[in-house]
């Protein structure tokens, strides 16, 4: 073969799969194109239909590598590869990675749960898995909690939709619970008069419920009062440290003990 006919060959391949190799990029371009568009539109609709944010960004996120996936096969039909054949070797390939990725599968399924069933939304505030925090994002795989002092916390959906979940922000209203010992030499009908003084001082604590002052326990060296308070739930933790603090200025004014741990020592003289 002279070197003629090599050159007429490798024209002969590069016209060939040359244009299949420009179609390719081509069909890739206009398809990321085309996906985008699609994606803005069903963003649109969804919008329009006010559909909970953290469904929508699933069902989003979902649907783009739906898209993406198909995308692909068609570059790939193309380019001349047997696209049942592909997939398959996908499908078998899916299964292996499936047995390998048994958590991710597990992450992606719980991701459904909650979507499905709604625990929290973004925006709440929940503890779950040894975590608090505002829900972020809800991902395929994984939740995002923006935790009190700032720090992202990601949690897997598996782990997090087959254990318990405390949401804070599904009720407008909350319950502060507070436990006060006191002195056994306290007047009790004094202390519950201080104690729901405190309370109805606020204006951030609610009338309706009212709230109460009850005798909890008589402790080993002290009286347990239990004061308990009802306000919003953005409230929550403002009633919470402001009645802390006024309980203990008010107790100390009234000259009134909190009882606190005390070690005694017995020194015998040899």
């Amino acid at each position: 073969m002279d070197i003629q006919d090599i050159t007429n060959k490798v024209i002969e391949v590069a016209g060939e799969y040359g244009i299949k190799v420009i179609g390719a990029i081509a069909i890739w371009f206009i398809g990321s194109w085309v996906i985008k568009k699609m994606m803005r539109g069903v963003n649109l609709i969804m919008d329009k239909r006010s559909f909970d944010e953290g469904l929508k960004r699933f069902l989003l996120n979902l649907l783009g590598w739906l898209l993406k996936v198909l995308l692909i096969m068609a570059i790939l039909a193309n380019l001349g590869v047997e696209t049942t054949s592909f997939a398959a070797v996908l499908a078998s390939m899916g299964l292996a990675i499936g047995m390998a990725l048994q958590g991710s599968l597990s992450n992606f399924a719980g991701g459904v749960m909650i979507m499905i069933f709604k625990p929290f939304k973004i925006g709440d505030f929940i503890e779950a898995q040894g975590e608090a925090g505002v829900v972020k994002e809800i991902e395929i795989f994984t939740t995002k909690l923006l935790a009190p002092s700032n720090k992202l916390v990601i949690i897997p959906n598996g782990s997090l939709s087959n254990g318990n979940i405390t949401n804070y922000s599904v009720e407008s209203e909350r319950q502060v619970r507070i436990l006060i010992g006191v002195s056994y030499n306290a007047d009790i009908k004094q202390t519950k008069d201080i104690l729901m003084n405190v309370l109805t001082s606020q204006d951030l604590v609610l009338a309706d419920p009212a709230p109460t002052v009850n005798v909890a326990a008589l402790g080993d060296s002290s009286v347990d009062f239990t004061i308990r308070a009802w306000t919003k739930s953005e409230d929550y933790w403002t009633v919470h440290y402001h009645t802390l603090e006024q309980v203990k200025i008010s107790l100390d004014e009234a000259g009134i003990e909190i009882p606190y741990p005390h070690t005694v020592q017995i020194r015998r003289e040899e």
